[in-house]
């Protein structure tokens, strides 16, 4: 008898139902380790506890687990907070679960982010992309949230996850259960790679300069989005148009003096910073497509008698393309230089994150709306298979290799209800977000690897 039932389950007929039932046996698991990566939210290259907990689950499975400086390349790491941000969060952690025996002292120093990779013999390569980080935001705290009325609301001040990647985190996790456990039908690699940093698009380029999307032939990442319309369906396949983007923070340096007594001795940084905001608006917009510029942060100064010696902006600039946006961080370099020499101040920019644009595979967009048509009936496919992006999404470094080789990739949507658009205090989702995540994931893997 269970000869004869490993028999229909490794069949082509059962595959897809197989692992529709399999996630759906897991549901009450999965809604378990989204919450509890919801109430413990960590942003950029501060995911240890998340980290810790990823390397114990996939190594149950059995499968071949890369942390540390495996994950990402040192010197391509950007936006990384100072050793003392990091080692008071390794501390925390230390009492949030994290077992010590994952919590590595390379994860204390940044190094975060974790691959999974699951050999299933010769075949080709698939990679599928779940980032981990949260943004640093506060969570609603009231009883119109219901992550705090139901007791898993973040338990770090000032992070949040308010974009998902909770979501994708346990996608990812159950993702990697079913195709453990589904491993004898496949034939190929499977890579699950956990990537730091996306918010800020940090992560994305350091995983993909340490080699790991070389020799892949397939990738694909999803993002939980809203269904708003009605044929917005459970399933966008592909998207294209993510914002190539550059992000800076600009640090100027002046010379001090009283403001009263001896104005003319000083090199006023704070002026330096107003004249290259005020500039950076004044950047001419290209004829050829999207571009945007935006000063998110200025400050700088002591007190209204003295001129400032020290300030800074945090700005960005994006383009619809990488060369829209090149010609963006070009004026804008320009700009802020020009700013600093007008005030006598010297001028440093530091590059916080960066990011391509993105186009999905047309053959793969296809390929995954007639798998889900053909065997995956519980869903539907959106009206439009490959939707147009806003904002920008480091997830390009990893598509733009993949591409290059030769191989296919996606960007998807996975759709469901929100109780507040993404990035705000009382973001949410509904659940069910991640049984459909895990058996679109795990179909498409099975679809591309499957045995003839």
């Amino acid at each position: 008898m269970e000869t004869k039932q490993k028999t229909l389950i490794y069949s082509d007929e059962t595959i897809y139902r197989t692992i529709s039932a399999m996630a759906e046996g897991d549901r009450e698991d999965l809604i378990r380790l989204r919450r509890d990566f919801h109430r413990y939210p960590e942003t950029g290259w501060l995911e240890m506890r998340t980290s810790a907990k990823i390397a114990e689950y996939l190594t149950s499975l059995g499968m071949e687990v890369l942390t540390g400086k495996d994950v990402c390349k040192e010197e391509a790491r950007i936006g990384v907070p100072p050793q003392e941000v990091l080692d008071l969060h390794f501390r925390k952690v230390q009492e949030q679960g994290a077992s010590p025996e994952f919590l590595t002292e390379e994860m204390g120093q940044g190094y975060t982010g974790v691959i999974g990779i699951l050999h299933c013999g010769e075949g080709p390569s698939v990679a599928l992309r779940f980032d981990i980080d949260a943004l640093p935001m506060e969570e609603a705290q009231d009883l119109e949230h219901r992550p705090f009325c139901e007791g898993f609301s973040s338990q770090n001040p000032g992070m949040m996850h308010a974009c998902g990647h909770d979501c994708h985190t346990a996608i990812g996790l159950e993702t990697a259960k079913i195709l453990s456990a589904l491993k004898n039908h496949l034939h190929g690699t499977v890579k699950f790679l956990f990537q730091p940093g996306e918010e800020g698009t940090r992560g994305a380029y350091a995983m993909v300069e340490n080699g790991h999307l070389d020799g892949v032939n397939y990738f694909a990442g999803t993002h939980v989005a809203p269904d708003d319309k009605e044929d917005d369906g459970d399933i966008t396949p592909g998207t294209y148009g993510s914002l190539a983007t550059c992000k800076y923070n600009v640090f100027f340096h002046g010379q001090a003096a009283h403001a009263g007594g001896f104005p003319e001795e000083g090199k006023n940084a704070v002026l330096a910073a107003a004249h290259a905001a005020v500039g950076l608006s004044g950047i001419a917009r290209h004829s050829q497509g999207i571009s945007r510029v935006n000063v998110g942060v200025i400050r700088g100064g002591s007190n209204s008698n003295v001129v400032a010696d020290e300030a800074m902006i945090s700005m960005e600039v994006r383009g619809e393309t990488d060369e829209i946006n090149q010609y963006m961080d070009r004026r804008a370099k320009e700009i802020c230089q020009a700013a600093a020499a007008m005030e006598e101040c010297s001028c440093e920019m530091k590059l916080m994150g960066r990011a391509p644009s993105q186009v999905s595979s047309p053959e793969l967009i296809e390929r995954i709306s007639n798998l889900v048509r053909n065997h995956l009936p519980q869903y539907r496919i959106s009206s439009n298979p490959n939707a147009k992006n806003w904002g920008s999404e480091d997830i390009g470094f990893m598509m733009n290799r993949v591409q290059e080789q030769g191989g296919q990739a996606v960007y998807m949507r996975t759709m469901t209800k929100m109780a507040s658009p993404q990035h705000t205090v009382r973001f949410d989702v509904d659940e069910e977000v991640l049984v459909k995540g895990a058996v679109t994931f795990s179909a498409i893997v099975c679809d591309l690897l499957k045995k003839d």
